[in-house]
């Protein structure tokens, strides 16, 4: 082994210990999931994590309101790098998608309307469920906006800004993203 292998399994063997530490935090933390650091979270009791998960180095998965109830859901198989969601109520990504570098998903806006206060201290002005159904894949740098469904198998190319539900099994790019093809079913 030279010194670069060295270094890729320890990081891989520090990774795996991180993953049976944290998962003890998490509303569910199926069997094979990994995260890798770094990692950022915060109240992981709402957050349920499928079986062979793939948390990527420079995610970060947040319910920021107080609460019990789950709000984040990963399915099964679900594989994300460098990926923000951010889910107040409900986000749900089913089994199978693929979330590129950089996808950041919210289930809320923040207002803006007070020209006296830091938008980030404003209050939320839209909460509505996103689900991201099963295999679907978006591509780098994709935002999904409250309230879009993303259908099954559909696929949203880079730099996409997704504020409308996506049909399953089409292809929708360009900000706002728009379908221009659909795929065989």
């Amino acid at each position: 082994m030279n010194g670069l292998d060295v270094l890729q399994a320890l990081q891989r063997g520090r990774d795996a210990a991180f993953s049976v530490v944290a998962a003890r935090g998490f509303a569910q933390f199926g069997a094979g999931s990994r995260i890798l650091l770094p990692f950022r979270w915060g109240n992981a009791h709402r957050i349920a994590v499928g079986s062979r998960v793939l948390i990527g180095a420079g995610s970060w998965l947040i319910v920021p309101a107080p609460g019990d109830d789950v709000a984040l859901t990963l399915g099964d198989r679900v594989r994300m790098n460098q990926t923000s969601i951010s889910a107040v109520e409900s986000v749900v990504i089913e089994d199978g998608v693929a979330l590129a570098r950089g996808v950041y998903v919210a289930d809320h806006a923040h207002g803006f309307d007070d020209p006296h206060a830091f938008v980030r201290d404003q209050p939320l002005t839209r909460v509505a469920p996103v689900r991201i159904c099963r295999g679907a894949w978006l591509g780098q740098n994709v935002v999904v906006l409250p309230g879009v469904t993303i259908g099954a198998g559909a696929v949203i190319g880079a730099n996409s800004v997704v504020r409308s539900d996506v049909p399953a099994r089409t292809v929708a790019v360009g900000t706002p993203a728009r379908v221009v093809r659909e795929l065989a079913s």
